[in-house]
């Protein structure tokens, strides 16, 4: 395990929270010190030229972290996040911990998700939101088959619970390889094993299928940059949800999917973060 460092001024907290929340391979720690106006900013990474690649671009300090039992840190337990009364996100990581959580949410799909080194437990906000958002948009299908991609897949939590959902087919993608592994670790842990995750990234990938639902839970500057292959992954009609965005980044990156075609219906903010969902333009 390796650290980078560096002292930052208060001020810029939300800028390194937003910075780094959605790269699996990076874990963000922000420390504060009552009466200062000082923070630490610590970014923890498995592989050294991860964090190499932080301090080329910010400064600081890289140091290795020797004897520190990094996974039994990783099994800290979350309270469950219960979905709109169909889904309950836990972080059990055995097989008896999953069958103790279904015996105590019995008849809702519960999804497991250790809060390992990939982004995605359902507690932050961006996440958290769009979930309750694609629990609204798959009731609808009931009966019906769908598909959903989910793009910027973190931990694979969204789309496992596509799959709980009534998906008939999902796909899954990152940039970063190990997002991917543990999104797959994820699915197989959730009986999902169907789902197809691959190593993706956006601002160089085609659509060549296109989805009833797409989300992309990514930075607002890949999605600007995505938006034309994005909206074009969706059916026509079809739901495009968004989020990873903060609220001073917000009109203007869904003003560039408004002019596709793309319909906002619903906008949320949650403290600093915008999700949004709306609808592709039909043909």
């Amino acid at each position: 395990m390796f650290v980078w460092s560096k002292l930052s001024s208060e001020k810029w907290s939300d800028a390194w929270e937003e910075r780094f929340a959605g790269n699996p391979s990076l874990n963000l720690v922000i420390t504060t010190v009552p009466g200062r106006t000082t923070i630490r900013v610590e970014v923890y990474a498995e592989k050294q030229r991860d964090v190499d690649a932080v301090k080329k671009m910010f400064g600081g300090t890289v140091r290795e972290v020797k004897n520190r039992n990094w996974a039994a840190m990783a099994q800290t337990n979350m309270p469950p996040i219960q979905v709109r009364g169909k889904l309950v996100i836990c972080s059990a990581r055995t097989a008896a911990e999953m069958k103790k959580a279904k015996k105590e949410h019995v008849g809702k799909e519960v999804i497991a998700i250790p809060a390992d080194m990939a982004f995605g437990t359902g507690h932050h906000a961006t996440t958290a939101t769009v979930l309750r958002m694609l629990v609204d948009a798959a009731a609808p299908y009931q009966g019906r088959a769908w598909k959903m991609a989910d793009l910027g897949c973190g931990s694979g939590i969204l789309a496992i619970a596509a799959m709980k959902l009534g998906a008939t087919k999902v796909w899954g993608c990152d940039f970063d390889p190990k997002a991917v592994e543990v999104s797959q670790e994820n699915a197989e842990r959730n009986d999902t094993p169907g789902i197809r995750f691959t190593e993706t990234d956006i601002l160089e990938w085609k659509a060549r299928e296109q989805y009833d639902i797409v989300i992309a839970n990514i930075f607002y500057d890949i999605l600007e940059a995505g938006f034309p292959q994005i909206v074009r992954a969706v059916r026509p009609g079809g739901t495009l949800m968004v989020s990873g965005i903060l609220k001073s980044q917000a009109e203007s990156c869904l003003a560039v999917a408004s002019r596709l075609g793309v319909t906002w219906d619903r906008v949320v903010t949650r403290g600093k973060w915008v999700s949004a969902c709306g609808t592709a333009p039909q043909a």
